[in-house]
């Protein structure tokens, strides 16, 4: 599934927190955000893509999820914090080779060839991973070691990157063929940019097989790389993206041009990205895996980055000037984003106000950003109850119509619907700033009850009143339109 992810280590944020965040851009696919508690937790694990079924005997923990409100296709869902405030993000669809595919195929769902044969299951992916992971894990590091376990066990179908933080680590795991995988620590100070693409640009064998303190694989990687001539390296460096990874011309239109945005963004001094003498230009293969940014990085600029249309560019799909180069890559913020979230996991408050979930809804250029206190046995009906059906009676489909409609003006939605952002985002801390407050030394789940309540109050009452201008801006500029009235 295509999406783009951005990981902000503790010491690169503006508050001291861990943020993992990724856009889930499926096929227009319709989301929302739930509690699953401990008893709804299947104890038999049935995938609807591969048909494998797995015991789940461990007990689970309480945690939230964005799966897809049709479930006839899996549930899909997506990102979430449990109640250890452990966060995970799964997944970022990323690039193989056909040497890597080779040594160590996908194990995919194989139909009976005859009558009186039986399928053959595959292995997981990204409708399963969440469910299967989420609910048993502690700490980011165990996120790594128990989903490299069922790779391990039951291999993948498909090639993914999977994120997972706490309140002092980010872990990013890469699988590799259908069984092998490595997983890396994100350093503190560094901002990871993944889209779509294996991103791993540096990776120490040596720790991963020894005292493994940011480095962990597959425990056959070394042997794995060497029987089947992977490594592709000069002069003793070791690039995983170059071993594991693409080098395609569709990188060169879809993949890179999204890091280059972010690189851009995060750095604009460190490096330089435009001109003759640019470091690295939207096409380049060689964009950092992680970026030291030039200053720390808020919620805000995740959001502004994972909205990202290369605006301030020649490729800007909405500039009125005739470039040329207009639309030519694949923006960030696309039309087919079912959900977004930034995990994010405080380390200066109490236990139960750790973990915030910040959510929006359909494409990221056009929505609002809310925070969500996750330590909650269910959330608003703003946000979980959704149907197929479109409705102004939750966020999903609210934010769905803005951006349907702006997109056609976007000029002149431009201002109302920034303004909205603003307004959401402005709102939507104050309100935690104030629970934050009440909450200090008590564990009240009321409390923070009350809080999403009235942050997804206060979200519908600006997600209407910005559809009440933009309609009536799509209505005034509409075709059949005509300036002689009869009256």
């Amino acid at each position: 599934m295509p999406c783009t992810t951005v990981l902000v280590g503790k010491k690169a944020s503006n508050d001291n927190t861990t943020m993992i965040s990724r856009t889930d851009d499926g096929s227009f696919d319709v989301k929302k955000l739930i509690v699953v508690e401990p008893e709804k937790q299947p104890k038999k694990y049935k995938c609807v893509k591969s048909k494998l079924e797995i015991e789940l005997t461990e007990k689970p923990m309480r945690y939230t999820a964005c799966p897809n409100v049709d479930p006839k296709e899996g549930i899909w869902a997506a990102t979430g914090i449990n109640a250890a405030n452990v966060g995970m993000t799964a997944t970022e669809t990323i690039t193989t080779n056909p040497r890597v595919l080779a040594a160590d195929p996908f194990v995919e769902y194989q139909k009976p060839k005859k009558r009186g044969d039986k399928a053959i299951p595959g292995g997981i992916g990204e409708e399963d991973i969440v469910v299967l992971v989420l609910p048993y894990i502690k700490t980011a590091r165990e996120g790594v070691l128990r989903l490299g376990k069922l790779l391990e066990t039951y291999g993948t179908y498909e090639p993914n990157g999977i994120a997972f933080n706490d309140e002092n680590e980010i872990w990013w795991l890469e699988t590799i063929g259908g069984h092998h995988w490595i997983a890396k620590r994100v350093p503190d100070d560094l901002v990871v940019i993944a889209p779509n693409r294996f991103g791993m640009d540096s990776f120490d064998l040596k720790d991963a097989f020894g005292a493994k303190k940011a480095h962990l694989c597959s425990k056959d990687l070394k042997e794995f790389i060497a029987d089947n001539h992977l490594d592709l390296n000069q002069d003793g460096k070791f690039d995983p993206r170059d071993v594991f990874g693409s080098h395609t011309d569709l990188d060169h239109i879809y993949d890179n041009p999204r890091a280059w945005f972010m690189g851009r963004y995060l750095t604009p001094f460190s490096h330089k990205w435009e001109g003759p003498d640019a470091e690295y230009g939207p096409e380049s293969d060689n964009i950092p895996w992680a970026l030291k940014p030039d200053r720390k990085v808020a919620v805000e600029d995740v959001k502004y980055m994972l909205s990202g249309h290369f605006q301030g560019t020649d490729y800007d799909p909405y500039t009125s000037r005739d470039t040329g180069k207009r639309g030519m890559y694949r923006s960030i913020g696309i039309n087919r984003t079912g959900v977004c979230t930034i995990c994010q996991i405080r380390s200066d408050v109490p236990d139960i106000i750790k973990g915030l979930e910040w959510i929006c809804f359909g494409s990221t250029t056009f929505d609002a950003l809310i925070p969500v206190y996750t330590n909650v046995p269910s959330v608003p009906a703003y946000l979980s109850n959704v149907t197929t059906d479109v409705s102004t009676e939750n966020f999903y489909w609210g934010s769905r119509l803005l951006g349907a409609m702006a997109d056609k003006d976007f000029a002149s939605c431009l201002q109302p619907i920034t303004r909205y952002q603003d307004k959401v985002m402005a709102e939507g801390r104050r309100i935690v700033n104030e629970y934050d407050k009440k909450i200090k030394g008590k564990k009240d789940e009321a409390l923070l009850k009350e809080a999403n309540e009235k942050i997804c109050k206060m979200a519908k009452e600006q997600t209407t009143a910005t559809l009440n201008k933009i309609v009536h801006i799509s209505s005034a500029s509409m075709k059949n339109g005509y300036n002689l009235r009869d009256n």
